[in-house]
């Protein structure tokens, strides 16, 4: 047979023979080893669950970065209020050559008696640090907000000596309802304001001249899972109210009001998130007109808050 050594006068051909033609040095027995526990799927690139995760820690990163930096309030009217309103600023920029009226005016007093920075600086450039909005020849300069830790709320509710009361957000994105949310809540008697780290609308410009500066004097904190916070309140006494359109009970059945509290507002399209609702002790309603489907959920939040200021300063509570 062709190949086989054995057979007088045959010759071997290359590459024929079955099996390693030289000595393996044990490297086959060595190659069958296993290599240990399959990684997690998001530790394996090119998974979708690695892809997914690496994707969230970019947008986290970026969000980051986009927290860390100051922001501008923009247009003659909104940063008169704002200055109006104590809004921390570090800068009003003015644009050069723009046409004088009582608002510019107004604004340059406001931020020189506060030691605000005053800066000159070329349309253009404004242009480019508003991101093209409608500045009207003024920006406002605010820097990134430093957020206070969910224990810096209880710690503000015991020594203020009053029941507590907390606002939490789930979801809320618009920075225009957290800050009316803030500034309902700063009026009403709440200790200070919880938000989740992710999927939130955070204290941008915005944010800061819609409280119309409250969120200054009141301590607003993240916390990086709501529902385990929310439960760490609960083992502390707390009882939590979550605002639903289908709630257990309507406001006007509230007695919990006087109790120590955590209002809990869902997302302005769909609401409280299912494992923040079961962790809430109640569900409350705001009956409604026939025909008004809902209500805006800082609209919701001033209606919920100021039931429960009038039924403490009833039971004798503030």
């Amino acid at each position: 047979m062709a190949g086989n050594s054995r057979r007088q006068g045959a010759i071997r051909k290359t590459g024929t023979k079955k099996g390693a033609v030289v000595g393996s040095g044990g490297q086959r027995r060595k190659a069958l080893e296993g290599k240990g526990p399959t990684p997690k799927a998001e530790d394996r690139p090119g998974h979708k669950a690695y892809r997914q995760a690496n994707a969230q820690t970019k947008r986290d990163a970026a969000r980051q970065k986009k927290a860390d930096k100051p922001e501008l309030i923009a247009g003659r009217n909104p940063v008169v209020e704002a200055l109006r309103a104590g809004v921390p600023a570090t800068a009003l920029y003015v644009a050069l050559n723009i046409e004088i009226d009582d608002r510019v005016n107004d604004a340059v007093r406001l931020a020189g008696d506060k030691g605000i920075s005053i800066l000159e600086i070329p349309r253009e450039e404004l242009d480019r640090k508003t991101n093209r909005a409608v500045h009207q020849g003024l920006g406002l300069q605010v820097p990134p907000f430093e957020y206070a830790h969910p224990d810096d709320l209880m710690a503000a509710a015991r020594n203020s000596g009053e029941v507590p009361l907390f606002v939490a957000l789930d979801g809320v994105t618009d920075p225009r309802n957290l800050g009316a949310v803030i500034r309902s809540a700063a009026a009403f008697g709440a200790h200070g304001v919880l938000l989740p780290e992710r999927r939130s609308a955070g204290m941008t410009a915005v944010a800061w001249r819609t409280s119309a500066g409250t969120a200054a004097k009141l301590p607003i904190a993240v916390a990086t899972n709501l529902t385990r916070q929310l439960k760490t309140w609960a083992n502390d006494g707390l009882m939590l109210v979550g605002l639903d359109a289908d709630g257990s009970v309507d406001i006007d059945e509230l007695e919990l009001a006087a109790d120590p509290l955590v209002i809990v507002l869902g997302s302005e399209g769909r609401g409280l998130s299912r494992l923040v609702r079961e962790t809430c002790d109640a569900t409350v309603s705001i009956p409604m007109a026939a025909g008004v489907e809902s209500l805006n959920a800082s609209v919701a939040a001033g209606v919920l808050l100021a039931e429960v200021a009038r039924r403490r300063r009833a039971a004798g509570r503030v």
